[in-house]
């Protein structure tokens, strides 16, 4: 365990607790988490990890522009996923799961490619949730985190293996909570 990786671990799980609070500091503050994970991804030939924490980036940018700049008037609120973009978001995570899995496999020495690629696809889509505010985000984290505490498992990256332990855990609770503020803002 380095300094590094205890660092990613703390800015990681306050990230996802800030988010939980619908606190726009969760994207300043994911964005060091996303940062450090990045170069240890990198280190650790989690390709699509890597490429993962570099798309994370601009969609914790623009998470950040669409909660600050809606809430000039109101807070954004939490809202469901209608059929269209479901579908669309399947057909992207399927496609790109085995479009990155497929590359990393014939053209790197990836561990796991294509666990990882399909963990990293659904990350994508719960990523561009969260910039929206979609409540279904958390159940798309979910599997996310159980994949993920495998593959760091495997690894031998048993700090992220426990963030990601304390991530799943923060999902079920996410979802909680957010769809008590969706119940609340429905009753309004």
């Amino acid at each position: 365990m380095t300094p590094l990786e205890i660092l990613g671990f703390v800015f990681g799980v306050s990230g996802v607790w800030l988010t939980i609070k619908e606190k726009v500091w969760c994207f300043p503050v994911g964005l060091v988490n996303v940062s450090i994970s990045l170069y240890l991804f990198i280190q650790q030939q989690l390709y699509s990890d890597a490429v993962q924490q570099g798309v994370y980036i601009p969609l914790l940018f623009f998470g950040w522009y669409n909660w600050i700049n809606y809430s000039k008037k109101n807070p954004l609120p939490v809202s469901r996923v209608d059929w269209r973009l479901a579908s669309i978001l399947l057909l992207c995570v399927i496609g790109l799961s085995y479009t990155m899995g497929s590359l990393f496999h014939h053209f790197t020495d990836a561990d796991v490619p294509y666990i990882d690629a399909t963990a990293t696809a659904l990350s994508f889509a719960a990523q561009y949730l969260i910039a929206h505010k979609k409540i279904e985000n958390w159940l798309l984290w979910i599997p996310v985190n159980i994949l993920y505490i495998g593959i760091y498992f495997y690894k031998g990256l048993y700090l992220y293996m426990l963030r990601f332990t304390i991530y799943l855990v923060l999902a079920i609770t996410g979802f909680g909570a957010w769809k008590k503020e969706l119940n609340a803002q429905q009753r309004v």
